[in-house]
């Protein structure tokens, strides 16, 4: 009868994520947050124009 494999239930924990939001590069949160805002504010002023898309 063939025995079970024995697993290791700890997993490595990188460092890296342990120091938490020290390190965190808050440029690329930026850089999404502008280029969200413009999408919708094109979409505000197009909604607003009565711009009819392709959606239709």
């Amino acid at each position: 009868m063939p025995k079970a494999a024995r697993i290791s239930t700890s997993i490595p924990v990188p460092v890296s994520s342990v120091s938490g939001e020290k390190d965190f590069d808050t440029s690329q949160l930026v850089s999404v947050a502008i280029f969200s805002g413009i999408g919708l504010l094109i979409s505000l002023v197009a909604v607003i124009c009565g711009v009819q898309g392709v959606w239709l």
